[in-house]
């Protein structure tokens, strides 16, 4: 199980960046799949997640309203598309399953 999320990069307050996450190894639309992020000093936060088995959704109250979460089972992937982003979502973004989490992608978002 392989799991590579890729995306980030820096951005100004108030711009938008789309996380993407290729999955291998399991069949994505049976799991469950999401996001977190790790800032600096800070603890692991859950960030989004979506059902493979009807679509639902969640997401942490602070991006309510400004990040979507969406999946593509046919080609295995995740995407978090992120808009109005804020200084206090600057993270490492990971994307994971019920079999852990790959790689991060980092978001910095400074003017």
């Amino acid at each position: 199980v392989q799991l590579q999320a890729s995306g980030g990069g820096l951005v100004q307050p108030g711009g938008s960046l789309r996380l993407s996450c290729a999955a291998s190894g399991f069949t994505l639309d049976y799991y469950y799949i999401g996001w977190f992020r790790r800032a600096p000093g800070k603890e692991r936060e859950g960030v989004s997640c979506i059902s493979g088995r009807d679509g639902s959704t969640f997401y942490v109250d602070s991006v309510k309203g400004r990040f979507t979460i969406s999946r593509d089972n046919d080609k295995n992937m995740v995407y978090l598309e992120m808009n109005h982003l804020e200084p206090a979502d600057t993270a490492i973004y990971y994307c994971y399953t019920p079999f852990g989490w790959g790689q991060g992608t980092q978001v910095t978002v400074s003017s």
